[in-house]
């Protein structure tokens, strides 16, 4: 929530997806967007595919928080969307030195053509958690 305030996203009246609906971040952040006035939808794995994809497109604030790497594809990113990608899961890549490389639950690269605002996965909500527990 304090990303979106300090970045000054317009919350109330906004549509605002989750996919995820953990008892970690997925609800806790419904229930804080539903308290600033915001339309809340919430998505998760079981959630028919098609679903999600209408869903996202329409989703003025998009919350990825679902646990599975780049499962919102960034062609259904709304244009101007603000994208909050929460995961941060290890994909095999053997040109990395470890191996693998982290990526979010958004596919960041088509996305970000089209997102006004979005997180990078490393680096994004990772050390603003950390700040604001700080």
């Amino acid at each position: 929530m304090e990303m979106l305030r300090r970045s000054e996203v317009r919350i109330s009246g906004a549509l605002a997806v989750i996919v995820g609906r953990s008892n970690v971040v997925g609800m806790p952040i419904a229930h804080m967007l539903l308290q600033s006035d915001a339309t809340v939808q919430i998505l998760h794995t079981k959630t028919p595919r098609e679903e999600v994809e209408r869903a996202v497109r329409c989703a003025d604030i998009l919350v990825a928080c679902a646990g599975q790497p780049q499962v919102v594809k960034g062609e259904w990113v709304k244009p101007g969307a603000t994208v909050i990608d929460v995961g941060i899961n290890p994909v095999d890549d053997s040109s990395q030195p470890k191996g693998y490389r982290l990526v979010g639950d958004v596919d960041f690269e088509p996305a970000r053509q089209r997102a006004g605002k979005i997180t990078p996965v490393p680096g994004g909500v990772g050390p603003m958690t950390i700040a604001m527990l700080m």
